[in-house]
C-alpha cells in the first residue's frame, strides 16, 4: 500500500511533468492509476536526474543505487523512492524492467547515435516499451502475445517524441533520427547540428518516423483488448492522445524543427470519450489476429523478462485458442442480435 502522502506527490510530479500521462492516467482504475503514477513518477525523476546533470555518470550512479534500494526494501528516504519500493513489492515488478530504462537513460548520457532505425527502436525498447511492459506487470498481464502489442505501443510512442523534438533535440547537440539515413541525404551530422534548419530531407525523416509509428498504433490495438477491461480506456487514451500529436505533426507537413506540436485540453478529452468507446466496441468484437505477431525482435528481451518462469503457450495453442475466442464472439452476437 502507498503511503497517500508520498501518492499525491507523485501525483502532482507527473501533473506538471508529463501532461499526456496524467491525462491518460484519469481513465485508469485507482487500484492501477496509483501504482501506474508511482512507476511514472521514478521514471520521471529518473530522466531528469541524467537530462538536468552536467556531469551525468554519477548522476547515473545514484539511481542505480536508488532502484537497488527500492528492490532491497530499503528506499531513499523521498516519497518517489518510498512509492516506488511500495509499488514494486505490491507488484513484484521484474528488476529487469527498470534495469532497461537506466540502461536507455545511460545511452543517452554517453550521447549514443543510432545507425539505422531498428538502432533506434532498440533505444525506444528501453526508455518507453520498458514502461509499457511494467504498465502490463501492474494490471496482472504476463501474457506474452499482449506485452509484445505493449511494446509496440512503447516504440510508436518514442517514434513520436523523437519526431516531434528533432529541432529541440539538434539545439541541445542530440540526434536520434537514424544516421544512415542522414548519410543518404547526403547531410554532415555536424553542420546539421551547429545549424539545424528544416530541409525536405529532413521533414521527409520526421514523416518516416511517424509512418512508422502509426503503423505501430494500429498493431498495439490488439493488445489493449488484452487487458483488465476498466484498464483499456486509460490504455486507449494513451495511445489516442500519443497518435494525435503524431497527427498534428503530419498537420504541420512534418515542420518540427522550429515548431513544436501541441494538442489541445478539448483534444484529449475528445480522445478520452473515444477510448471508452473503443473499449466498448472492442469488447463485442472478434479478437485480431495481429495480437499473434511476433515481438518487434529489438524488444524480444522485455517480453522473456516479464515472462521468466512462465510456461510459453506453443505457438499451435496459440491460434486455436485465437480461432475459439473468435467463433465465441460471432456466436455472441448472434445471440445478442
Amino acid at each position: 500500500m502507498i503511503d497517500p502522502k508520498d501518492m499525491a506527490y507523485c501525483e502532482e510530479a507527473i501533473r506538471h511533468g508529463s501532461l499526456s500521462f496524467h491525462a491518460a492516467s484519469k481513465a485508469l482504475p485507482k487500484s492501477v492509476r496509483n501504482p501506474a503514477l508511482a512507476l511514472y513518477a521514478f521514471c520521471r525523476l529518473a530522466d531528469d536526474e541524467v537530462d538536468l546533470k552536467a556531469d551525468k555518470r554519477p548522476a547515473l550512479e545514484a539511481l542505480q543505487s536508488r532502484l537497488d534500494a527500492a528492490y532491497d526494501g530499503n528506499p531513499l528516504n523521498s516519497p518517489v523512492d518510498r512509492a516506488f519500493s511500495d509499488m514494486v513489492k505490491g507488484t513484484n515488478m521484474p528488476k529487469a524492467l527498470p534495469q532497461a530504462l537506466l540502461e536507455g537513460l545511460e545511452w543517452d548520457a554517453d550521447a549514443r547515435r543510432y545507425n539505422t532505425l531498428s538502432d533506434v527502436i532498440a533505444y525506444s525498447a528501453r526508455v518507453a516499451s520498458a514502461v509499457g511492459v511494467m504498465m502490463c506487470v501492474l494490471m496482472g498481464v504476463r501474457d506474452r502475445n499482449a506485452l509484445a502489442r505493449a511494446c509496440d505501443l512503447g516504440v510508436a510512442m518514442q517514434l513520436t517524441n523523437i519526431a516531434r523534438d528533432v529541432g529541440e533535440d539538434a539545439m541541445e547537440n542530440r540526434l536520434y533520427l537514424p544516421i544512415e539515413w542522414l548519410e543518404d541525404a547526403g547531410i554532415d551530422i555536424e553542420e546539421f547540428l551547429a545549424n539545424p534548419i528544416s530541409t525536405k530531407a529532413i521533414r521527409q525523416m520526421v514523416r518516416r518516423l511517424v509512418v512508422e509509428s502509426d503503423r505501430l498504433y494500429l498493431r498495439s490495438e490488439a493488445g489493449i483488448t488484452k487487458l483488465p477491461l476498466r484498464c483499456r480506456p486509460g490504455i486507449f487514451a494513451a495511445r489516442f492522445i500519443y497518435a494525435g500529436i503524431a497527427g498534428v505533426i503530419r498537420e504541420q507537413s512534418y515542420q518540427t524543427m522550429t515548431i513544436r506540436a501541441r494538442t489541445s485540453k478539448r483534444q484529449k478529452l475528445a480522445w478520452m470519450g473515444l477510448s471508452i468507446f473503443r473499449t466498448i466496441s472492442g469488447s463485442l468484437m472478434p479478437q485480431s489476429a495481429v495480437i499473434y505477431a511476433k515481438p518487434l525482435p529489438e524488444v524480444q528481451f522485455l517480453v522473456d523478462a516479464a515472462t521468466k518462469g512462465i510456461p510459453e503457450v506453443p505457438e499451435w495453442s496459440e491460434k486455436l485458442f485465437g480461432a475459439m475466442e473468435q467463433l465465441r464472439n460471432v456466436d455472441q452476437q448472434k445471440y445478442q442480435a
